[in-house]
């Protein structure tokens, strides 16, 4: 069974030992910790896309477990101990918006929050948190907003979910208002499967609610208890985060597994039943829906508890165009983020960042357009960002022998970095050389003989000078027509020559790329295998 949120040796409270139900819960705890320890002390390095970096954008945080960007740029982020922390110009703020008294065993406490789509004039702040008692149960209360705390004594009871067992996990916690104005809220089954199939209860289901709590007209089973009247769907297992598509409005659920699958959930048609707990991942039976993608325990892009995702599609953005329109999810215990490709059938799936901060979790998309996660380890929330390639590098040539008149060729690379095909005949490179040497360009040259790697192909048939400044400078335009497709290469062959330099000189070339400032191309040496001189053609 994995818990999140236990202490366990750590500062921010948590306990890995896998989301499952309850089973030999101490020698499987023992063996699955064991397994966590031993991935720390190995340590992953990060990895990232090319270009992409992230940043801590704040620290501090105890035990967080969601948050939610306002309007005016501050980040609300939960505590688990029932703080709600506000970021404000980068910093964390010293005191909490509001502190709550909340049964925080297990995984309960303070997990959900959403604020009102109206938030700009109501200051509605939406709060899902364990109310304690005997039994205890999850509560979804409203504040409002008084600056950066809440109004004393704003608190209204939006709605009482059903009364929790002795057991402290799998409550969800998910919160999210659509684009009708209505709150899906996702509430896990109280480690009990049976109650994810009973509509007569909270447990087990996303709900959809009005802001007031009370249940649409329009929910798909109307008639009944007032549990049934505010169910979505149901079959669930814990629903820890959701996700609601711009634009689209589509939902993802993703669904903590038990032993063998993680699932993203399509929960945009109403009344759907997701099998839990008699499927987990893909089934045959027609009565239940299977997931839009899981991912497995072992196994390659293996994990154990989804803890995050989010839609990337930003009116604008500073990413590479290719990433819009992915649907990003990350794992708690493998410290990694994938991205789906959503235009593809079935999904498809790659990697985006792995070796992140430990207990990595609730991944959203902010406002400025870049993708934010929390980490519970580090206390802390990280944003990624992305410089475009350097497109004005310069290639050292390596010989300090040129002698009078004396020639070397070299190859530039010019690699299309973001997953989208160049327009035709838009790309220009230019090439300058220092004083003393001049530069040619063969546009028959159809190889040259790389230096360690033997003869290498060259693309200059489809490019042609468009302005020749002294033969020091070259600018070469693509030819009209040409282009470089998605991911795709050209490789440009060109000859520099010694003329009035001291002789024994080392020169230095400069190469330029220009675009149809849309687009961005990466001629970084460092990346670029063909960028160096070499001895002959």
């Amino acid at each position: 069974m994995t818990t999140f949120y236990r202490v366990m040796g750590h500062l921010a409270p948590l306990n890995r030992s896998i989301f499952n139900q309850q089973k030999t819960r101490i020698a499987g705890f023992v063996f699955i910790w064991a397994l966590v320890l031993l991935a720390a002390e190995r340590g992953q390095a990060q990895t990232f896309p090319a270009s992409f970096s992230q940043v801590q954008v704040a620290n501090g945080l105890t035990g967080p477990t969601a948050m939610a960007f306002v309007p005016d740029g501050r980040i609300f982020v939960t505590e688990q101990g029932g703080a709600l922390r506000v970021i404000k110009n980068g910093t964390l703020l010293t005191t909490p918006f509001i502190q709550l008294t909340v049964d925080a065993t297990g995984e309960r406490g303070l997990i959900g929050i959403a604020l009102d789509p109206n938030f700009s004039t109501n200051q509605y702040v939406y709060l899902y948190h364990t109310v304690p008692g005997s039994p205890a149960h999850n509560r979804i209360s409203r504040y409002t907003a008084n600056g950066d705390v809440a109004l004393t004594g704003s608190e209204a009871v939006i709605l009482d979910l059903t009364p929790l067992s002795s057991a402290t996990n799998h409550n969800g916690g998910a919160m999210c208002f659509g684009p009708d104005g209505k709150l899906y809220v996702g509430v896990g089954e109280n480690a009990n499967g049976a109650n994810a199939q009973n509509l007569d209860n909270y447990l087990g289901k996303v709900l959809r609610i009005n802001s007031d709590g009370s249940a649409p007209a329009d929910n798909p089973f109307p008639a009944g208890s007032e549990s049934r009247k505010r169910i979505w769907s149901y079959g669930l297992r814990n629903p820890y985060t959701i996700a609601i598509q711009p634009g689209t409005g589509r939902i993802f659920v993703n669904d903590v597994g038990q032993s063998t699958w993680e699932e993203i959930n399509d929960a945009t048609t109403a009344g759907l039943n997701f099998g839990w707990p008699n499927a987990e991942g893909t089934s045959s039976n027609s009565a239940y829906t299977n997931p839009v993608f899981a991912y497995p325990h072992s196994g390659n892009g293996s994990g154990c508890a989804i803890t995050g995702g989010a839609f990337f599609n930003p009116t604008s953005t500073t990413y590479p165009p290719g990433l819009v329109g992915r649907y990003f999810y990350q794992d708690l215990c493998s410290n990694w983020i994938y991205s789906l490709d959503l235009s593809t059938t079935p999904a498809t799936s790659s990697s985006f960042a792995t070796g992140l901060p430990g207990s990595s979790l609730n991944l959203s998309t902010g406002p400025d357009r870049k993708l934010y996660y929390l980490s519970r380890d580090a206390g802390a929330l990280y944003k990624f960002i992305y410089l475009a390639p350097d497109l004005s590098p310069t290639i050292v040539l390596p010989q300090s022998n040129f002698n009078a008149n004396d020639f070397r060729n070299f190859a530039v690379n010019i690699f299309e970095a973001e997953g989208q095909a160049t327009p035709p005949g838009s790309v220009t490179v230019t090439i300058s050389a220092p004083s003393g040497y001049t530069l040619s360009f063969n546009k028959n040259l159809t190889a040259i003989n790389v230096s360690g790697l033997g003869t290498t192909s060259v693309n200059n048939g489809q490019w042609s000078i468009s302005r020749n400044v002294d033969n020091q400078q070259l600018s070469i335009t693509m030819n009209a027509g040409q282009s470089i497709g998605s991911g795709g290469t050209s490789i440009l062959g060109v000859t520099i020559t010694r003329t009035s330099a001291n002789a024994g000189s080392t020169s230095n070339v400069t190469v330029n790329v220009t675009n149809d400032s849309s687009r961005t191309y990466d001629t970084n040496p460092a990346n670029n295998v063909y960028a160096r001189i070499i001895s002959g053609m």
